[in-house]
Order: structure tokens, then sequence, then C-alpha cells
């Protein structure tokens, strides 16, 4: 193995697909990162746990072909440090050499031949626009728990059917929704897969900057698999075997009482207000014709209140939230106002978007959110 390949190149790539490489792999070669070249002039860069495979191919000058296993992390520490001039890779002998300028590393490879076979990647379901994946993915896992111990809930919930794509994720205390459109392979696909909240995401951060993104599910002969392919870089993984809740019934069919307020407003008020909300403590929002008044703390606590703009239709209603969570659903929205939907003050709220006051909701993204109880 012999190649020649551009810095920047290089370490983007080793870093991209190293990033999912276990701290504690259960044998030794599944810290390595698999380098192939071939003779027409890719170098593909590969890592897989059993769980999580990444694979990306980039340009390479390539003098000899080859295939060599070295340690991921470390490779992708040196390549971030090399200086901004084209490296020269080499395998000599059980060493795999790099130069760049006046710096030379040597790595110890690992046996090739170890190294486990990347899964295939499935068959193709359809394509998506980037940007709309990205910001679908941001909106819903902010509500997937990160509780080990109920993987089913780590995960979101993707529903397709037809040109859609509806992703679903809870923790039990707030349930997220959105629904984007897709370009499906099959007009009539109909599929259902629980992905793992943390792939997701790093789908969203690492591979949407291309125009669309390739998704591939398979689901059936005995595997459980989900692929991502966008711009040169491939990525598959297990999908969490097991029966998600029907969440989707907890949605009201309809919120009588309802609340539109600013949504930077109701930010920035609910940060201050919460600041003297001690751990678990809840921040009560009293909804009266024309204002919602923030409260938090009470007795001899540190208290705060603040009041702001805000329509109401309905009866006044008056019920509380955990800060943190709250916050979520409403950074999450990307939009300038917010609806709060009530059925009573003891059942969830729901949250949804809206461009302006007197506007139509936008409700491809809804948010539910458990109230707490406080005492009065």
């Amino acid at each position: 193995m012999k190649f020649r390949v551009d810095r920047d190149v290089l370490a983007e790539a080793v870093a991209w697909t190293a990033r999912s490489l276990p701290n504690r792999p259960a044998v030794p070669v599944l810290a390595g990162v698999l380098l192939e070249t071939s003779t027409d002039g890719v170098l593909t860069i590969s890592s897989f746990d059993y769980e999580v495979s990444a694979r990306s191919e980039v340009p390479a000058e390539v003098s000899a072909a080859g295939v060599a296993v070295v340690q991921g992390k470390m490779l992708a520490d040196i390549a971030k440090a090399l200086p901004p001039k084209p490296v020269e890779i080499e395998l000599e002998g059980t060493k795999l050499v790099l130069t760049c300028g006046a710096s030379r590393f040597s790595l110890h490879t690992m046996p090739e031949d170890d190294y486990p076979d990347l899964p295939s990647f499935p068959e193709a379901s359809g394509t998506v626009d980037a940007g709309a994946f990205n910001e679908a993915v941001l909106q819903v896992t902010t509500a997937a728990s990160r509780d080990e111990t109920l993987p089913l809930l780590t995960g979101v919930r993707m529903e397709i059917e037809g040109e859609r794509i509806t992703f679903l994720a809870t923790d039990r205390y707030r349930l997220a929704m959105k629904e984007i459109a897709w370009t499906p392979g099959s007009p009539d696909i109909s599929q259902v897969a629980l992905v793992r909240a943390r792939t997701l995401s790093d789908v969203a951060k690492s591979m949407t900057q291309a125009g669309t993104l390739e998704i591939a599910l398979e689901t059936g002969n005995g595997k459980q698999l989900v692929g991502f392919d966008a711009a040169g870089r491939r990525t598959t993984s297990q999908l969490i075997e097991g029966d998600y809740p029907p969440v989707r019934r907890l949605f009201p069919e309809a919120t009588p009482t309802y609340a539109v307020a600013r949504t930077a407003e109701i930010i920035e008020a609910t940060r201050r207000v919460a600041l003297v909300a001690e751990r678990n403590t809840p921040i009560r929002l009293s909804f009266t014709e024309g204002q919602v008044t923030l409260e938090a703390g009470q007795g001899e606590d540190a208290q705060a209140s603040e009041a702001l703009e805000a329509t109401l239709v309905g009866e006044d209603i008056t019920t509380a939230f955990n800060p943190h969570l709250f916050l979520d659903g409403l950074t999450a929205l990307g939009t300038e106002y917010v609806r709060l939907g009530f059925t009573n003050p003891t059942k969830p709220v729901l949250m949804s978007g809206k461009t302006s006051a007197e506007g139509e909701d936008h409700e491809e993204f809804l948010y539910l959110l458990m109230p707490i109880r406080f005492a009065s």
C-alpha cells in the first residue's frame, strides 16, 4: 500500500469515520479503522463495532493498492495535527508510515484478517432533502431518552408512508413529532424503523451538507438495518428491536383553550425566571386575557415573576412545567410565535409553531409536554 492524499481531506475523512469507535472495544481490532486503496484512485476508510458502521471514500494518488488496519483515534489525532501539506502514506511490513513535510509517523498495524466484515449497505428506500432531514432530527431527538436502561426510548420511531416520513420520540415526560416529505423509491412504501437517536444526530451533523440524503432500510430476512448515504459517506446502524409504545394516541384531538405568544420573548422570560427554580422545581405559568405570568419559587425561597403579552382563547388557566423541558420545546419550534394548547391544567400542553399571531398553525412539528403538580 502506498498513496498520497491531501491533508485536510485525510483529516476530515478519518475524523468522521472514527467518531463512533468504542472507547472500550470488546476486542482491540474494533478500535481500528480499515484503510483500503484501489488503483482507480480511491481511498476508503471504514469503521465497524458490530452495531454502527461508517465508510468514507476520498480521492487519492495511489501508487500501490493495499489494505491496513490502524488505531483509529490515534490516526485521527495525527491527521488533524499534520502541517498543511500533502500526506504520503506507505505500508512497510507491519508499520504504516505517514510523511507530511518534515513530520514522520510510524503506526503499528493490526491484522486485517481479524477485522469484521462490514455489513452490506441495504437497497435504497428513497431520498430526502438534507436540510429538511437535519431540521427534523434536531427537533425530535431533543425528546428522546438518554436512559440506557430503557433502550426503546433512546430511539426515534421513523414511520414511512408513501411520500411522508414521520419522526416520533419520547422520554415519558414529553413527546415530539415531526413530519417531512421525501422521495420514495416506491410510491406505496410502508415501513417502520426504530433508529438510535444518537445515530440520527450524527447523520444530521455530519452528512447533511449535500443537497440530498439517501435512506436505506432493511427489515426482513432476519436483518434490522438502516443506512444513510451522502457525498461519499455511508453509515449503517442496527435498528432497536422491540415494540415502541403507541404514543400517537397521546396527542389530543382538539385543544379548546389555547394561548399564543412570541417564542423569543417567552424563551427569555423562562430563562430569567428559572434562575431561582432549584433542581426539579417547576415554573408556573398563569394565562389570562392579554398576558401570561411566569413565576418560580415560593415561601422563604428566592422568587421571580415576569408578565408577557399573550393572546388567550378560552378560560384562564394555570399550569407548571419543568423549565428545561419547556425550553427544549420552545427552542425546537423555530417559529416567531408559539401556540400552547390545553385541554385542562393537569393534562399535557400541546406546543406548535405559528409564523404570526393570527396566522395558521404549523403542525408539521408538535411537542407534547407533561405538566408538574405544584403547591397552590
